[in-house]
């Protein structure tokens, strides 16, 4: 069975995004367990980067925020240089 993916880097720049959104609203904790039924527990492990967070609970935690996803996505990342995809490869052989 393949390891779960995990890029704590990025986890870590998306809890930065949060913490800086709630710090600039306002929003504690307790506020983010309201508005998305999450358990205490579950929003602590988010907002410290200790899970790898689901889509559907980024949505949850931007609808908590009233925020757009893309604001949680708004920093800078690093493109990697891929190999060429598999159909070019194919024909230059």
């Amino acid at each position: 069975m393949a390891k779960p993916y995990r890029n704590q880097e990025f986890i870590d720049q998306i809890v930065k995004k949060i913490a800086e959104i709630r710090d600039g609203k306002g929003i504690v904790q307790e506020d983010i367990v309201d508005r998305t039924g999450f358990t205490q527990k579950q929003v602590w492990t988010l907002l410290n980067g200790k899970s790898n967070p689901t889509i559907s609970s980024l949505e949850a935690i931007c609808k908590a925020l009233e925020i757009h996803p893309r604001d949680l996505l708004d920093f800078d990342f690093e493109i990697p240089k891929n190999p060429p995809l598999r159909k070019d490869r194919k024909s230059k052989s």
